[in-house]
Order: C-alpha cells, then structure tokens, then sequence
C-alpha cells in the first residue's frame, strides 16, 4: 500500500525531529565523524588571535564554531540510547521514542522472566526534565504501549525490565495495543521459526490530515503535566534473515499502523508501505547498511498474515493460565474462556491440566 493513499491521509511529511543513528552499528568506525566531533578536536591554546583568512576554509569553520558555541553545543540527547536487549532514539521534546530497535531470536524467547516483576518508570539514564510520568497517563485514555514488547525478551528479567522503561512507551489507543500491534508484535516473534535473526525497529510518527481543500495539518494530542506526544500512527520496520546462507537477500518489511481502533478482520498487508516513504517521513535511514540490492520483500518470501482475533484470544487465555497462582484464579479463566465459546487447542488442555497439578495441594 501506497503511504500516498487516503488511508495515510494523502502522504506524509516530515513528522519527527531526530535525525537518528540506525541501530546496525557494531563497532566505533562505523560512527561518521560529526561536524561537532571535528568542533571538539579544534585546539584553540596554540594561539589566542587568529584571522579566519589565515587559515583554510574548513579549518577556519572549526574554528570559528568553536567561537559561536563558547557555551555548549545545544544537546537534544544521544542518538541511541544502548540497552540489554534494545537500541532507542527518544525525542526529548515530545517525551516518546522516535525509534526503538531490537534482535529477536528463537532463545531470546525462551525464558523465566516475567513481566510481573516489571514495572513502568522513568528511564535512570534520562534527565527526569525530559522524561514522561506515569501520572502523564492516568485518566488520559491512552494505554502504555511498548515499542519492544515485553514479550521479546523472556530470556532475561532484566532486559523485560528495561522494556517498562519510559522511553520505550507511546501514549497507544487500548483497542490497538491489545489487538492488532499485539498480533503483529506475535508475528514478529513467529518469524523466528523460520529465520535465524529477526530485527524490528517501531516507533511513532505524527501524520498530517487534510482540512480546508488541500490545506495539510498535523494535528495531535498531549497527555499529562508534561505534555507527552500522541503518535497519530506507529510503524514497524521488518529484517529477517538466515546468516547462515550467505549471499542470500534479507526480508524487508515495513508498516505503519494508524493510533486507533483496528477490525479483527483486518490484514497486516493493508499497512504494508515502501520503506523510503516511511523513511522520508520519518526522517531517519532506518538500514543505512543494507543496500536495496540485498533487500527482498518480506511478504513476496512470507505471507506476512497475522494470527485470527480468535487466536489471539486464545494466546490471552493461555498467558493467564500460565499467570494463575491459585487454583481459584485458574478455574476462572477455564470458565470465562468456556463462557467466550473459546474453542481451547491441545496446548492449552495441556496446561490448564499441567497447572492444576502444580497448584493442587499435595496429599
């Protein structure tokens, strides 16, 4: 689908701030030396006077930067923000994430970690001046939506606890969160049966409307004392690959899911967009070093379909078979998943009976 189309409200503009870093970088030279690196390395001990016209044109701008910034070059934070299990790029102003970056693989799945020992606070590595509240979000009508899911990181408690970090949270409509970017956060997970490496970047965009004939306006919504940034839509940017077979393309996927309720019925293909509009209305390069001759469309190799609202269902049964901690608690999902009509697979009959044996008390 074209982001050109009335779904996307006749094309995009320029709708965030940071001009980010990707997140493919692995060692120091694969940083490009800034104009501010150069500032810094300008000594200006040697001598106390110089005259711009003695020394050469670049020179002489190094120079006479390091003049206009006697005070500081103006911070808007690092470009990417490390963590155990995910990279970000967070806008400061609109106290959301512009991106956030992660690698999933079938082990990173596998796990004991659980979210219920997670909790959402500020981020410890941000100045609490540019960060959201938890507070921000109470009574807005807006859930906490993860940008690298919780889920993704089962491995490790305290990579899921870094999830719950604020910067890796949008203000995200409840509907949507549950439902459709929950699904597709399942499919990505399911990429890993069949590739080896599975890389997701998501983040939030704020998309222009039309109003006033062919007037464009980007009109969104703030939440809190602290004014947090509603996204109008979401994205996520798809690589999977099997490193193992060299020379063969990557998948490449890219979409953006509209803020807002979505039908069960709906198809992931339906936001399916070209990864250079995404990229030109985002502002950032998203795989600077993947160039598109090793590129391959990820639903031409995959059918990119999304489990059924049922099935999700279901996947919500089972978390809450696995959560039960009393046997009360686990009989009342079997009841609401019965009185749902919920038709249960093998797998979870083989919990629900797994778990009331653990629970049972042992005579």
């Amino acid at each position: 689908m074209s982001l050109g189309s009335p779904r996307f409200f006749n094309g995009f503009l320029s709708g965030t701030l940071c001009t980010a870093l990707a997140f493919y970088f692995y060692k120091t030279d694969d940083y490009k030396e800034t104009s501010s690196d150069r500032l810094t390395q300008v000594n200006l001990h040697a001598k106390e006077s110089y005259h711009l016209t003695d020394v050469d044109p670049e020179t002489a701008k190094q120079l006479r930067g390091r003049e206009i910034l006697k005070y500081g070059i103006p911070d808007r934070g690092f470009n990417a923000r490390l963590y155990t299990n995910h990279v970000l790029c967070y806008d400061q102003a609109k106290k959301i994430p512009v991106w956030v970056a992660e690698l999933i693989t079938k082990s990173d799945l596998r796990g004991h970690a659980d979210r219920e020992y997670s909790n959402f606070r500020m981020d410890p590595t941000l100045d609490e001046f540019f960060s959201s509240h938890n507070n921000d979000f109470i009574g807005s009508g807006w859930s906490r939506g993860h940008m690298a899911p919780a889920g993704d990181n089962k491995f490790s408690q305290r990579a899921m606890d870094e999830t719950f970090y604020l910067t890796n949270i949008v203000p995200q409509d409840i509907s949507n969160n549950d439902g459709f970017w929950n699904r597709l956060e399942i499919y990505c997970r399911d990429l890993t049966n069949k590739f080896k490496e599975v890389r997701v970047i998501s983040g939030s965009l704020t998309l222009p409307t039309v109003k006033e004939g062919s007037k464009k306006f980007v009109n969104y919504e703030v939440i809190g004392n602290n004014s947090v940034t509603v996204p109008t839509h979401l994205f996520k940017v798809v690589t999977a690959e099997n490193p193992q077979q060299p020379g063969s393309p990557v998948a490449v996927g890219a979409f953006v899911i509209p803020n807002q309720p979505i039908e069960g019925s709906a198809q992931l293909t339906q936001y399916k967009v070209r990864l250079e509009d995404l990229e030109k209305s985002a502002g950032v390069y998203f795989l600077p070093r993947l160039p598109p001759s090793k590129r391959v469309d990820l639903c031409s190799i995959d059918s990119c379909q999304l489990i059924s609202q049922e099935a999700l269902e279901l996947y919500f049964v089972g978390r809450k078979l696995e959560d039960a901690k009393t046997l009360e608690r686990l009989d009342s999902v079997w009841k609401d998943l019965e009185r749902r009509h919920l038709v249960p697979d093998d797998y979870l009959i083989h919990l629900y009976k797994r778990k009331r044996e653990s629970l049972s008390p042992r005579r």
